[in-house]
């Protein structure tokens, strides 16, 4: 018998007072009170960032980088002319953004290149923290700021040796902003779409909830034409749209929401499922019964998705009422639906998307940081969802993934664990975009009285 919305509440409240009982007996009353204060929260900051700077120095003082950070300074070095490169993808599998903080951390030569590349990184998040906790005058959302850092540690190199890394701060401050300052937050969009596409998951989250579409519209087209015209200056132009056609043959990738039936055939060895590295753009995918089929249909099936949820999230805007609503019309809390919004949309990216690799766990985390800044108590459970699926990310890459790439069914079920745990999150926060929009007995009486 399915529970109740109470019941479920009532289960929640008693999981997550368990886990306060634990913290209260790890942590004594005076560390709590420490670490929640802006102090303790900087000190958490430079301590997680320092770690990952010490180890960035140290791997570039023996001239080496980690993970995709070769292939970055390879593109650097290479000056982004693929006629240069003895391989492999090419740098205009990104959008031509993602090439600038390539171009920075390449200008002191191949050594530097992987720590300044982690500095940049770690810049960023600074700047996101300042922008979450109003630089720590915020006191509600400082526990938000040591969430962001806790997971930002799980996730380990994903968030410090991939461009997702770059832009996932970027969204968090536009989400900061958010429908306060749509233009601001336009802009940062649209900066990180050129830099990575996930974030016009975001900005389309964005067009739906805020009162004055224009201003996004207007950042949107304000922003690509000083990339169209940085690129015109670069000569690049013929290349400008490179991005959206590069990977458009690539068929189901290992980690991939919707490739793990095909994952166990090729564990146990059923049919002629297989693993094998496309070399051709350094990604390890799956074949098999289907799987050229099911390639084919990820793209529409991304976009089918994504249309539902912006359809969703508008029809919540004008549908939804809540009780002490901030909004003079008595609607739905816009802030809150953004951020409702823009997790759903992000999710569907990651369990329609047929590439799946793991640093686009890093996309789903600025909607759950701002939106514990917004409210702990509605936004806790995904928080925890997420932590679960930083950890089993973590063992699947860079702990195990040799051992997954070969048919490990151990690893084979952490990576169903998480594929899982992803699937439930997206459906998590359309039941909460749904709650958002619908109208509920207790607050259509106020709008009488208004």
């Amino acid at each position: 018998m399915p529970l109740s919305d109470k019941d479920s509440a009532i289960s929640t409240d008693a999981f997550f007072g368990t886990l306060t009982r634990i913290r209260n007996v790890i942590l004594p009353a005076s560390a709590r009170s420490w670490l929640n204060t802006p102090r303790g929260l900087l000190t958490g900051y430079i301590a997680v960032h320092l770690g990952f700077l010490i180890f960035g120095a140290l791997l570039s003082l023996r001239g080496e980088a980690f993970s995709d950070t070769f292939i970055y300074r390879e593109w650097a070095l290479a000056g982004f002319n693929e006629a240069n490169l003895s391989g492999g993808p090419s740098p205009w599998v990104y959008p031509i953004l993602a090439l600038i903080p390539m171009a920075i951390a390449g200008l002191a030569g191949p050594g530097p290149f992987f720590f300044l590349w982690v500095l940049m990184t770690s810049l960023l998040n600074g700047w996101g923290l300042l922008k979450l906790t109003d630089r720590g005058r915020n006191q509600d959302a400082i526990p938000a700021g040591w969430w962001w850092l806790v997971f930002t540690l799980l996730l380990g190199w994903l968030g410090f040796a991939r461009v997702d890394g770059l832009t996932a701060p970027i969204v968090l401050v536009a989400l900061a902003y958010g429908v306060q300052r749509p233009f601001i937050a336009s802009i940062l969009l649209s900066i990180g779409t050129w830099m990575k596409v996930w974030p016009a998951a975001v900005m389309l989250a964005l067009f739906a909830v805020v009162k004055n579409r224009m201003l996004v519209v207007l950042a949107g087209v304000v922003t690509s034409a000083a990339v169209v015209a940085l690129a015109a200056v670069l000569g690049t132009v013929p290349r400008l749209l490179n991005f959206l056609t590069q990977q458009g043959d690539r068929g189901m990738q290992l980690e991939a929401t919707f490739t793990t039936p095909w994952l166990w055939l090729s564990v146990l060895n059923i049919g002629d499922s297989r693993m094998y590295m496309n070399t051709d753009i350094n990604s390890m995918q799956v074949d098999g019964p289907g799987t050229a089929v099911m390639s084919f249909l990820m793209q529409p099936l991304l976009i089918l998705a994504a249309l539902l949820v912006a359809g969703l999230t508008f029809w919540a805007l004008h549908n939804g009422k809540v009780n002490g609503s901030s909004e003079p019309d008595g609607g739905v809390d816009r802030t809150e639906l953004l951020l409702a919004g823009a997790l759903t949309l992000a999710t569907a990216f990651v369990v329609f998307n047929k590439v799946g690799s793991p640093q686009f766990m890093v996309w789903l985390a600025p909607a759950v940081a701002v939106g514990l800044a917004h409210s702990w108590r509605e936004w806790r459970v995904p928080a925890a969802m997420l932590i679960a699926i930083a950890v089993a990310t973590f063992f699947i890459y860079p702990l195990f993934y040799d051992a997954l790439s070969h048919n490990n069914p151990l690893m084979a079920g952490v990576l169903t664990i998480r594929n899982v745990l992803l699937v439930v999150l997206f459906l998590w926060s359309v039941r909460r975009l749904y709650s958002l929009g619908k109208k509920t007995s207790a607050s259509v009486p106020a709008l009488k009285e208004s």
